[in-house]
Protein backbone atom coordinates (compact mmCIF):
# COMPACT_ATOMS: atom_id res chain seq x y z
CA UNK A 1 0.00 0.00 0.00
CA UNK A 2 1.40 3.43 -1.18
CA UNK A 3 0.61 5.82 1.66
CA UNK A 4 0.73 9.68 0.87
CA UNK A 5 0.38 12.06 4.50
CA UNK A 6 -0.07 15.79 3.68
CA UNK A 7 -0.43 18.12 6.77
CA UNK A 8 -1.75 21.67 5.88
CA UNK A 9 -3.61 22.43 9.24
CA UNK A 10 -1.39 23.61 12.18
CA UNK A 11 -3.76 22.54 15.15
CA UNK A 12 -3.26 19.09 16.07
CA UNK A 13 0.49 18.01 15.30
CA UNK A 14 0.30 15.00 13.07
CA UNK A 15 2.88 11.52 13.99
CA UNK A 16 3.03 10.27 10.12
CA UNK A 17 5.33 6.72 11.54
CA UNK A 18 2.06 5.82 14.39
CA UNK A 19 -0.60 6.63 11.14
CA UNK A 20 1.06 4.63 8.75
CA UNK A 21 1.66 1.92 10.92
CA UNK A 22 -2.12 1.81 11.90
CA UNK A 23 -3.69 2.24 8.45
CA UNK A 24 -1.61 -0.87 7.22
CA UNK A 25 -2.88 -2.87 10.14
CA UNK A 26 -6.36 -1.49 8.83
CA UNK A 27 -5.45 -1.94 5.59
CA UNK A 28 -4.85 -6.20 6.45
CA UNK A 29 -7.93 -6.06 8.55
CA UNK A 30 -10.02 -5.06 5.93
CA UNK A 31 -8.02 -7.66 3.76
CA UNK A 32 -7.05 -4.80 1.00
CA UNK A 33 -4.14 -6.36 -0.90
CA UNK A 34 -2.94 -2.96 -2.98
CA UNK A 35 -4.48 0.22 -2.09
CA UNK A 36 -2.94 3.75 -2.90
CA UNK A 37 -4.33 6.49 -0.11
CA UNK A 38 -3.38 10.31 0.49
CA UNK A 39 -4.25 11.46 3.99
CA UNK A 40 -4.63 15.27 3.71
CA UNK A 41 -5.12 16.96 7.05
CA UNK A 42 -6.70 20.21 6.82
CA UNK A 43 -8.67 22.76 8.94
CA UNK A 44 -12.68 23.05 9.73
CA UNK A 45 -12.79 26.10 7.80
CA UNK A 46 -10.99 24.51 4.27
CA UNK A 47 -13.31 21.10 5.02
CA UNK A 48 -16.24 23.20 5.10
CA UNK A 49 -15.23 24.74 1.58
CA UNK A 50 -14.33 21.88 0.10
CA UNK A 51 -17.47 20.28 1.21
CA UNK A 52 -19.48 22.69 -0.27
CA UNK A 53 -17.04 22.92 -3.49
CA UNK A 54 -17.96 19.24 -4.10
CA UNK A 55 -20.90 18.17 -2.64
CA UNK A 56 -22.86 21.42 -2.25
CA UNK A 57 -23.37 20.88 1.44
CA UNK A 58 -21.86 23.83 3.50
CA UNK A 59 -21.29 21.99 6.56
CA UNK A 60 -18.16 20.12 8.29
CA UNK A 61 -17.70 16.74 7.28
CA UNK A 62 -15.39 14.25 7.48
CA UNK A 63 -15.16 12.04 4.76
CA UNK A 64 -13.64 14.28 1.94
CA UNK A 65 -10.01 14.28 3.81
CA UNK A 66 -8.58 11.59 5.91
CA UNK A 67 -7.52 13.37 9.20
CA UNK A 68 -4.44 13.32 11.14
CA UNK A 69 -6.57 10.34 13.38
CA UNK A 70 -7.36 6.38 12.84
CA UNK A 71 -10.69 6.30 13.78
CA UNK A 72 -11.56 9.37 10.58
CA UNK A 73 -9.42 7.54 9.00
CA UNK A 74 -10.90 4.35 9.06
CA UNK A 75 -14.04 6.05 7.96
CA UNK A 76 -12.92 7.37 5.44
CA UNK A 77 -11.32 4.03 3.80
CA UNK A 78 -14.98 2.43 4.36
CA UNK A 79 -16.08 5.27 1.87
CA UNK A 80 -13.23 4.72 -0.22
CA UNK A 81 -14.07 0.73 -0.45
CA UNK A 82 -17.68 1.64 -1.48
CA UNK A 83 -19.69 2.04 2.02
CA UNK A 84 -22.05 5.07 2.41
CA UNK A 85 -24.34 6.03 5.24
CA UNK A 86 -27.40 7.86 3.02
CA UNK A 87 -29.47 6.04 4.71
CA UNK A 88 -30.21 3.86 8.41
CA UNK A 89 -29.62 0.73 6.68
CA UNK A 90 -26.55 1.60 4.87
CA UNK A 91 -25.68 3.40 7.78
CA UNK A 92 -26.13 -0.01 9.82
CA UNK A 93 -23.77 -1.73 7.34
CA UNK A 94 -20.79 0.40 7.25
CA UNK A 95 -21.25 1.15 11.05
CA UNK A 96 -20.95 -2.71 11.37
CA UNK A 97 -17.69 -2.51 9.22
CA UNK A 98 -16.10 0.38 11.25
CA UNK A 99 -16.72 -1.06 14.49
CA UNK A 100 -15.19 -4.09 13.42
CA UNK A 101 -12.40 -2.81 11.83
CA UNK A 102 -12.05 -0.29 14.84
CA UNK A 103 -12.26 -3.81 17.50
CA UNK A 104 -9.28 -5.26 15.56
CA UNK A 105 -7.19 -2.23 15.51
CA UNK A 106 -7.85 -1.41 19.50
CA UNK A 107 -6.79 -5.40 20.08
CA UNK A 108 -3.51 -4.74 17.98
CA UNK A 109 -2.45 -0.74 19.77
CA UNK A 110 -4.18 -1.43 22.89
CA UNK A 111 -6.73 1.47 22.70
CA UNK A 112 -10.53 1.71 22.63
CA UNK A 113 -10.97 3.10 19.47
CA UNK A 114 -15.05 3.76 18.60
CA UNK A 115 -16.83 4.39 14.79
CA UNK A 116 -17.23 7.56 14.64
CA UNK A 117 -20.48 7.79 13.12
CA UNK A 118 -22.04 6.31 16.33
CA UNK A 119 -25.72 7.71 16.75
CA UNK A 120 -25.84 8.83 13.28
CA UNK A 121 -29.33 6.99 12.75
Amino acid sequence: MSLVIGNLQQVIPIRRTPLRKNMEIVRTILGVQKFDMGIICVDNKSIQHINRLYRKKNILTDVLSFPFHEVTATHGLCHLLGFTHSSEAEWQKMYGQEKLVLEELSRHTGTRLQPLSRGLY
